[in-house]
């Protein structure tokens, strides 16, 4: 019985035995693909039934789609610090009571103290870019290229702001803006385009935005294949304003929002593409996700959280689990993975893997996915923190989700509300949140309540960095 048991697991030994074997004789490229607002559901993978992505669906195929993954913050700005410092934002000042994120009259970004995921990889030599939407500075001494990207090409903040007032005052305010379709015109949206410190384009021609990203990714594989390398692509759609080429108006059976993530999910069929040609699609680890959950408020200009409750803003699970997929060929094991994973946990994972040391100055809220990755082994992340601003809404513990705090999405969903006893889900269970199981199991909330107290005891929050504005 034991010699037959070993012979099935051989092939598994060898298959993560040559994966690592091949790591020190060429270092594994990493890209990381960041969706903004993009929801649990909208994925044919993750079960949209019109919206089609055949792409990313043959990339769970031969990667790992993780159906418990979850970002650092419900918003931009402080989920995309948490994803690029392998932190919660709250310890870098990235998260605010006051102003959600950044804005084009925003005084302060990500700090020059915290260590970036590009500037970690730059330790091993890797070429990095980012490609895409920033939001964690637009000042230049807060742009990629001062944060550890040796190329940026993209919008310094989300793709609705830089609106002049008198467009406002025409149009009716913000949500009048967005809402009426006739509205949506490139002009009324002043973002400017950025290649490295230097403004190429304003307003950045946002109808061809999604396509020149994925060719702009494609130019620097091109131009790198010979050195390792680490691609930040934050796509700034499905955010609303919604844009798409004329090449994908009107081909998705969902309508215009369908047709901006189908043409997402096109650029990365180009991207895997070039890898193969190039030779380095084996050698090349990418990683798919989104920035936080659906915009609802926009209705069906915004997506869907799929079974899962609420959406961008909340902590509940709409607005903070959000669709991943692994992908790398012969290189990790293939699967569904219900293990809990984070945005954060890249950090730390990627340093693994590029054999870099992790800082040792500062509290990492990042985990090493790797033993999931290439041998389907339990990681050591069993907690999450769930944070609104600088205060801590909600805790999960295993299977279980205390809710201390809840509030609706920009006013949505009910306003503030404490909540003693906190609200308890098991969300292997429920996942929807809608059965309420603190009466029955004491015994967890005692748990999460230590798990709280030890974490606030030491948690020190840095100087918020959103609230000076011009």
């Amino acid at each position: 019985m034991h010699i037959l048991r070993f012979f099935f697991l051989l092939p598994l030994f060898t298959f993560v035995h040559s994966a690592f074997a091949q790591n020190k004789e060429k270092p594994l490229n990493f890209i990381v693909i960041f969706a903004d607002d993009l929801g649990y559901g909208d994925l044919s993978s993750f079960g949209h039934p019109t919206i089609q992505t055949p792409n990313l669906d043959q990339m769970v195929v031969q990667g790992q789609k993780w159906t418990q993954f979850y970002v650092g913050a419900s918003v931009c700005t402080p989920s995309r610090a948490a994803l690029l410092t392998g932190r919660l934002p709250v310890r870098s000042g990235m998260s605010s009571d006051k102003y959600r994120v950044l804005f084009p009259n925003s005084q302060n970004g990500l700090p020059n103290s915290e260590i970036t995921l590009a500037e970690q990889l730059k330790k091993a030599n890797y070429r990095t870019a980012c490609i895409g939407k920033w939001h964690l500075g637009h000042q230049k001494k807060h742009l990629p290229l001062q944060n550890g990207f040796d190329y940026y090409f993209g919008i310094p903040y989300s793709n609705d702001m830089d609106t002049p007032q008198s467009v406002y005052k025409e149009k009716g305010g913000y949500l009048e803006l967005i809402n009426n379709p006739d509205n949506i015109q490139i002009e009324n949206f002043q973002v400017p385009l950025i290649q490295n410190n230097t403004v190429i384009e304003r307003p950045a021609n946002q109808n061809t935005i999604t396509r020149r990203y994925s060719e702009e990714t494609i130019k620097f594989i091109k131009n790198n294949k010979s050195e390792p390398f680490f691609i930040y692509l934050a796509h700034s759609l499905p955010h609303v304003p919604l844009f798409a080429s004329k090449e994908a108006l009107g081909k998705s059976a969902r309508g215009l929002y369908g047709d901006v993530v189908e043409e997402i999910d096109q650029g990365i069929g180009a991207i895997i593409n070039a890898l193969k040609e190039e030779g380095l699609d084996k050698n090349t680890l990418v990683v798919f996700t989104s920035d936080n959950g659906p915009w609802t408020l926009f209705k069906t200009q915004g997506g869907s959280a799929g079974p899962l409750y609420a959406g961008k803003g909340t902590t509940w699970e709409g607005g903070m689990r959000v669709p991943t997929v692994f992908w790398a060929p012969e290189r990790i094991a293939p699967g569904i993975i219900t293990q809990m994973g984070s945005t954060m946990d890249l950090f730390h994972t990627f340093s693994k893997i590029a054999g870099i040391p992790l800082p040792d100055d500062r509290i990492l809220d990042s985990h090493d996915l790797s033993p999931l990755l290439f041998e389907k082994e339990k990681t050591s992340r069993e907690q999450l923190f769930y944070y609104r601003g600088t205060q801590l809404y909600a805790v999960r513990y295993g299977a279980y989700k205390a809710h201390f705090i809840t509030q609706g999405e920009y006013g949505q969903f009910g306003g503030k509300e404490e909540h003693n006893p906190p609200l308890l889900y098991n969300l292997n269970h429920d996942p929807s949140e809608q059965f309420d199981i603190a009466e029955a199991h004491p015994e967890i909330l005692k748990k999460i309540e230590a798990i709280v107290s030890e974490h606030k005891n030491k948690m020190v929050p840095g100087p918020d960095q959103l609230k000076d504005r011009g």
